[in-house]
């Protein structure tokens, strides 16, 4: 990270969710900040009125504290889905998403996950994995979007357009 901040860099960002919990570490050594994903997506949810957001990602993004922390000062409770959807995010994640595999099938199925997160109570879904936006189409989602991805990459554009 020191070769970056000697280059120039202002800051620095990881669009990897699940790295996000190393956060504290990282950027304890780092000397240049970061923006960090799960704060940016936090922001968004506060800005549109988002009370209740599900997260959807790896088992380690669903399950650790990354959105949880960061949601939760802005008023706003995490769910994950609950035991059986959790396992099946996860597996479609890794045994397609990442290989570049995108079925109907699978879509449906995340889909179903996203309605049920809105049964209990949610009124938005975070979209935790680089992959996940590439299978939920936001026109066909059950609930209202918040692609992690995307907006940190327009933070980092921003933030890098900032006098």
């Amino acid at each position: 990270m020191r070769a970056i901040t000697g280059a120039g860099a202002d800051f620095a960002i990881c669009p990897d969710n699940s790295a996000h919990r190393a956060w504290d570490p990282v950027q304890a050594e780092t000397p240049i900040p970061w923006l960090h994903i799960a704060r940016v997506l936090g922001a968004e949810a506060q800005a549109r009125g988002y009370r209740k957001v599900g997260v959807l990602g790896t088992r380690f993004t669903m399950s650790g504290p990354v959105y949880r922390d960061a949601l939760a000062p802005l008023g706003i409770e995490t769910i994950v889905p609950e035991a059986a959807d959790f396992e099946t995010v996860d597996r479609i994640i890794f045994s397609e998403l990442v290989d570049g595999i995108f079925t109907a099938a699978s879509r449906d199925t995340y889909n179903a996950i996203i309605a049920r997160l809105g049964d209990r109570g949610c009124d938005a879904v975070a979209l935790a994995c680089t992959e996940i936006p590439l299978l939920v189409r936001p026109e066909e989602s059950p609930l209202p979007t918040l692609d992690s991805t995307r907006l940190l990459a327009a933070a980092a554009l921003r933030e890098a357009l900032r006098p």
